[in-house]
């Protein structure tokens, strides 16, 4: 099993630490600048976006993918150059 998981760069990660850090990263200013969603707009929390990102695959879809490119694409672009 841990091979299925070998190129998942989300491997272990929750989706509470994946919103904590890209809101330490961002802020929530910064956050509904690249990801358009009301729960990083009006009111912002932990609590209330995990509780909207958990119910709507395509916004946690888009929460990963900023997570991905924001965490893990920088070394390997390091690396390359």
């Amino acid at each position: 099993m841990p091979q299925e998981q070998a190129n998942n760069p989300l491997h272990g990660i929750t989706l509470e630490t994946i919103v904590i850090r890209l809101q330490e990263h961002y802020g929530w200013d910064g956050l509904s600048q690249r990801i358009n969603i009301k729960c990083f707009k009006s009111n912002p929390s932990v609590k209330s976006s995990l509780t909207f990102l958990r119910r709507t695959q395509w916004a946690r879809d888009q929460v990963e993918a900023l997570y991905v490119a924001t965490f893990t694409a920088w070394p390997y672009l390091r690396e390359s150059t």
